[in-house]
């Protein structure tokens, strides 16, 4: 089994090639972990393990894997260099994992800093509604490959749910579309069901409405779902391929 380390970055960027110019197919983020497939001099070639996917990443000095003991649960939780509120040094992205060193007064420890105790959940929690959150997300711009507050795509609206409620789920829409095998007739959709088109993803709220990182929009944006599948089919030529159930 090869050896695994920890993402200690709030998020880094995974690329198709050894360019940063070259498109970012996804990002990790803080305690995600990773086995490196190939060296080189300035990149590594790395599998990520929550969802096995591939990119390169660069060849920085990385913390050999640290087992996580908490997550973030807000959008974005605030960093600080003491346990007080005073000095802010970074944030952590919704479903970051961290390894809980310390505790004190209401705030907890970790390699980086503090944070607030009731920024994070232990991490065996889990929500009975795996979706209930996702409206922190509503109008965090649309990013290709992103999975945090600065940017996120369709699928990874999707993917940080799931991995927050510690679930596995597949990187891109075209993967979980095969992955998740219970399919749903449309006259029963109902709210946390998952609708794809060949390369998007939206979750339903309820009958009548859906949200999803929407690229022409530019944006994470609630849309009525008879308007959304119209509008998909005007714009893009594309037709629902399916609704799955989790």
């Amino acid at each position: 089994m090869k050896k695994l380390y920890s993402n200690n970055h709030s998020e880094i960027n995974l690329y198709k090639k050894k360019s940063t110019k070259s498109e970012i197919v996804t990002q990790m983020i803080y305690g995600d972990s990773f086995s490196i497939i190939k060296k080189f001099k300035k990149w590594l070639l790395i599998r990520v393990k929550e969802d096995n996917y591939l990119g390169f990443i660069k060849n920085k000095n990385y913390q050999n894997y640290f087992k996580p003991t908490h997550k973030i649960n807000k959008l974005k939780a605030k960093i600080y260099k003491f346990p007080n509120k005073l000095d802010k040094i970074n944030e952590l992205t919704f479903g970051s994992k961290i390894k809980v060193i310390n505790k004190k007064f209401k705030f907890l420890q970790f390699d980086k800093g503090w944070v607030s105790r009731n920024e994070v959940k232990p991490i065996s929690y889990k929500e009975k509604d795996m979706f209930k959150h996702i409206m922190i997300f509503k109008n965090i711009k649309y990013k290709w490959g992103g999975k945090s507050f600065k940017g996120i795509d369709c699928s990874a609206l999707v993917q940080v749910f799931l991995n927050f409620n510690n679930k596995f789920c597949p990187r891109d829409a075209k993967d979980q579309f095969k992955y998740f095998k219970n399919n749903i007739n449309f006259k029963n959709i109902e709210k946390n069901d998952l609708i794809y088109w060949k390369g998007h993803v939206a979750v339903a709220l309820s009958k009548k409405k859906l949200i999803h990182a929407y690229g022409p929009l530019k944006k994470t944006i609630l849309m009525d779902i008879d308007k959304t599948i119209k509008k998909i089919e005007k714009t893009a030529n594309l037709k629902v391929i399916g609704i799955k159930r989790i």
